[in-house]
């Protein structure tokens, strides 16, 4: 009876792995998705029933294992380098003419760039042993039990194939779009780009997390070990890309080999046109040697290969029609033109609205209500108008005014003389309030997880919160019966609000929303003052003698605290338990005028934890990279700061080297 179970069992893990990869990697299913989900439980009742019969490579071990405390390092056999960028096609023709100098007839493995996060997977007797972040290329993080969530992933090769191979975890558009309309439904801050959530998602510490988030792979490059069990040795990376997808491997599509920079740039932009009809993004193209001898002879550079670049599509650009121009009311008053446009793709996110900034901006460009205009996104995420195409006008456009009151509360707008932003004069303004709340409750200020727009608006809307105070007064009967929420949502929101109390003088400063007052300033105030009753009574005088506050700062904060009714919402707050002392503990000096900027996913900190390292050595934190920064910390999927750093000639570590530079202060 057992063996018969167990001739069961094996049979539908054969099956389920058929099936799995004829979907996840050949996109070319036999059976429906309720024939394989009856298969599937069927498994998982007989595996239950004979736990004995364990196989660590079952399609029941995608589930997501038990949560882990962090993730351990490791080091990678074969360096995983990063690519040279070029931004131009004479830049192509210029690497496709230094190889055509060392190599006789060149040829080029040309194939997409797929814009997300670069993992190795390693193979022992085709059993699927380990997989790891690229980290500095040295170094990366054991995500192993993520990885195995990823159903195009074999967890057992049909041959006992011993190697490494190298891929990119994405996450497909769809999934990613689906994912930020159920967030969006939370009140959940959405997701920035498809790449970010990969990356995020495949470094959650409870894989089960992982395992909800749709993360697909391409592998693109074959690392090291035995590809055939005869010994035979593969001559072309085409080759191995053949050899790994009849391993099961899903390899990368829409790859050629060319013969010289003309085929090259022909394919690159074969693969631009179809950029948008993909359903995963891609960042570039990548054109690399394709003879594995040829590679040999070029060699290596000193961090990348110098058989190989990486093609950088320019900002993607648009034109859509601005079919109307909102506007929407900040937490210090001030009125911001919103575009509202026609749904355009880009930079893997479907875009309908777009900063204006100010009226200046608008006339500067020359927009009018119902142009045609072009839009693009800033460093791939936030999206913004570039100009209007004033030749596809047909009589119809309307100049566009900013009002004159507010458009929430009806009280006046003024001017300031220093400035292009209309700002609301009315205090109480209820839509102030709202982005104010909002604004105490973000991540960068008290943290209060679930505590998103809609979640404010509903609390405002039923009357039980008028000021951020109040949300530490709140008990969890008041939210149980508000629309979407209930016991479990209410008991969790109030966890989080309690949580938020000991956050410590660094975030609460921040969270007030003191005008000019970033998360750098609030820190150099918190660590120069200590608590916010000091705070609250420093001159102007006192504030400028800090390097880092100049005079308007200095007034902004003389002025916050000397109205009444601030200082009343800073007493509530203390009387609420909320702590109003500096927790920070400066460990030294080292790092006193050096500022920093972190880019990418580090191997084995998050950016918070990384930044708050770097504080409280004295140094800074900045969130864009100019002339005047020291050092740009770069982790995996680092993007256009690391462009950028590299073209100001700003020294660039990785995660290891500041950790070397935190040892030695």
């Amino acid at each position: 009876m057992e063996n018969k179970t167990r001739d069961r069992i094996d049979f539908l893990r054969n099956t389920l792995r058929y099936h799995a990869e004829r979907y996840y990697v050949y996109d070319s299913p036999e059976i429906s998705d309720y024939e394989y989900d009856m298969l599937y439980a069927e498994l998982l009742r007989l595996e239950a029933e004979d736990p004995d019969y364990f196989d660590p490579a079952s399609p029941s071990q995608r589930v997501g294992g038990k949560p882990l405390d962090k993730f351990e390092k490791v080091v990678h056999s074969v360096r995983m380098d990063s690519l040279s960028d070029v931004f131009s096609f004479s830049e192509v023709q210029d690497f496709c003419a230094r190889m055509a100098e060392e190599i006789a007839s060149p040829s080029y493995s040309v194939e997409p760039k797929i814009d997300g996060l670069s993992v190795s997977l390693v193979y022992e007797d085709g059993l699927f042993v380990r997989g790891a972040t690229r980290g500095d290329g040295t170094v990366g993080e054991d995500v192993t039990q993520n990885l195995k969530t990823i159903p195009s992933i074999p967890l057992r090769l049909p041959e006992p194939l011993s190697l490494t191979v190298r891929g990119e975890v994405f996450m497909p558009r769809a999934v990613f779009e689906k994912i930020n309309a159920r967030r969006e439904e939370e009140g959940k801050a959405l997701m920035a780009n498809p790449r970010n959530a990969a990356a995020g998602s495949l470094r959650q510490l409870d894989s089960k997390i992982t395992a909800e988030r749709g993360l697909d792979i391409f592998v693109f490059n074959f690392q090291e070990g035995s590809l055939y069990r005869d010994g035979h040795a593969p001559v072309s990376h085409t080759e191995t890309l053949e050899r790994l997808s009849s391993l099961g491997f899903k390899v990368l599509p829409m790859r050629t080999v060319a013969k010289n920079a003309s085929e090259v740039i022909s394919h690159i932009e074969k693969i631009g046109e179809a950029r948008d009809r993909l359903a995963y993004d891609i960042d570039g193209v990548v054109l690399k040697l394709d003879l594995l001898e040829d590679r040999r002879r070029v060699g290596e550079g000193t961090n990348t290969p110098r058989w190989a670049a990486a093609y950088k599509f320019p900002p993607e650009e648009k034109a859509t029609k601005l079919l109307d121009i909102t506007i929407a009311v900040g937490r210090t008053g001030v009125l911001t033109p919103t575009a509202q446009l026609a749904p355009v793709r880009l930079a893997g996110t479907t875009v309908s609205r777009a900063t204006l900034h100010n009226l200046d901006f608008i006339r500067a460009r020359d927009i009018m209500l119902g142009d045609e205009i072009i839009v693009r996104k800033a460093g791939d995420i936030i999206p913004e108008v570039v100009s209007s195409l004033p030749e596809k006008r047909d009589g119809s456009e309307r100049v566009f005014e900013m009002p004159t009151v507010c458009p929430s509360c009806g009280e006046p707008v003024y001017r300031d003389e220093d400035e292009a932003a209309l700002r609301c004069t009315n205090s109480a303004c209820p839509a102030q309030l709202s982005r104010s709340i909002e604004h105490f409750a973000s991540k960068g200020a008290m943290n209060i997880d679930g505590m998103g727009p809609q979640v404010v608006e509903l609390l405002l809307a039923n009357s039980l919160i008028s000021d951020a105070s109040d949300l530490y007064s709140l008990r969890p009967e008041q939210i149980e019966g508000l629309d979407r929420m209930g016991e479990k949502s209410a008991k969790k929101l109030i966890d989080a609000i309690e949580a938020s109390k000991s956050r410590g003088l660094e975030r609460l400063v921040y969270a007030l929303g003191i005008r000019n007052i970033g998360e750098v300033a609030a820190t150099a105030l918190a660590a120069r003052y200590g608590t916010l009753d000091a705070l609250m009574n420093a001159t102007a005088e006192e504030l400028c003698a800090m390097d880092d506050v100049g005079p308007i700062t200095a007034a902004c904060v003389v002025e916050f605290f000397s109205h009444e009714k601030n200082r009343a919402l800073c007493a509530r707050l203390c009387a609420a338990g909320v702590l109003t002392v500096s927790t920070a503990e400066p460990v030294g000096d080292r790092f006193s005028g050096l500022t920093f900027v972190l880019t990418g996913t580090l191997p084995t900190m998050s950016r918070d934890e990384a930044a708050e390292m770097i504080k409280k050595r004295g140094g800074k934190v900045s969130s864009s990279v100019s002339k005047k920064t020291s050092y740009v910390v770069a982790g995996e999927a680092a993007g256009s700061k690391l462009t950028k750093a590299r073209d100001l000639g700003v020294t660039v570590i990785s995660e290891e080297e500041l950790l070397r530079m935190c040892e030695n202060s």
